[in-house]
């Protein structure tokens, strides 16, 4: 006698249901993780090319206009107007209770580095040079994100001196993605020079000063005598010229602070 097998269609039904839904959900992993590798590259790569062909554009910029005496890439913005609403932290007070010691030898005239009448808050005037990294790029005014940080520029915080005056001069930088200018700013050590020139003038800073790690909170390392509250000892006590670099820390976060200081050597006009 031969048996005749019975096939149950609702079994085959729900095997068949079971490996659609594994492929779908398959395919579904593979489209996100393909989505998430773009927006990496568009992160990491492309917004680092983009920013650094930009920033340079801005450098030529500014060196044709200073030398064809013409164009933008005026002198330092004046204080006449308020800075555009920022994410990052504002700066403590800039005043100094004492006058600081006088300025380095060869310094330029007081009118030869007069500020223009009024400011622009997200124009390059300046150019920072840090010859131990390789590093040009442009100086602009206000630390916005949008406006000039993601620009690949390096921005003054509102409220520091300009490059050259009495008080300290700070600046702020990506240390990650768009351009990333301060990616190896852990790489200075005492003696290693920074430039700013400008239309009028060229100023040298040499660094001085090294504090690895602060809070993003911790102000008083942008004060015109600058030092840290957060880790007592690191910074200075006495008026002086003063350059500080910061940016992020560790790499690839916003947790910390790196700071970096300097101290005016020379001014030479151009």
């Amino acid at each position: 006698m031969v048996r005749v097998r019975v096939v149950r269609h609702s079994g085959l039904r729900r095997r068949a249901l079971r490996r659609r839904v594994l492929w779908s959900g398959g395919e579904a992993l593979v489209t996100v993780g393909v989505v998430l590798l773009l927006l990496v590259v568009h992160q990491v790569w492309w917004t680092n090319r983009e920013a650094r062909e930009g920033a340079e554009r801005e450098v030529r910029a500014l060196e044709r206009a200073w030398d064809g005496g013409g164009g933008s890439g005026g002198d330092f913005p004046t204080a006449g107007a308020p800075p555009p609403a920022s994410s990052a932290p504002a700066p403590a007070s800039a005043t100094a209770t004492s006058a600081p010691a006088a300025p380095p030898a060869g310094s330029p005239d007081r009118a030869a580095v007069a500020a223009p009448p009024s400011p622009d808050w997200s124009r390059a005037y300046a150019i920072l040079t840090i010859p131990r990294l390789h590093l040009r790029v442009p100086v602009a005014e206000g630390v916005s994100k949008s406006r000039v940080l993601n620009k690949g520029y390096v921005g003054h915080y509102p409220g520091t001196q300009q490059p050259g005056q009495a008080g300290n001069f700070a600046l702020a930088g990506h240390r990650n993605t768009h351009g990333e200018p301060f990616r190896y700013l852990n790489r200075l050590a005492p003696k290693d020079t920074v430039r700013v020139e400008t239309r009028s003038a060229t100023y040298t800073y040499a660094v001085d000063k090294v504090l690895p790690q602060t809070t993003a909170r911790d102000g008083s390392v942008l004060r015109a005598v600058p030092h840290s509250t957060v880790r007592p000892g690191h910074g200075y006590r006495d008026p002086g010229y003063y350059l500080t670099l910061t940016t992020c820390t560790p790499e690839y976060t916003s947790k910390y602070r790196l700071v970096v200081w300097g101290k005016l050597v020379s001014m030479r006009p151009r």
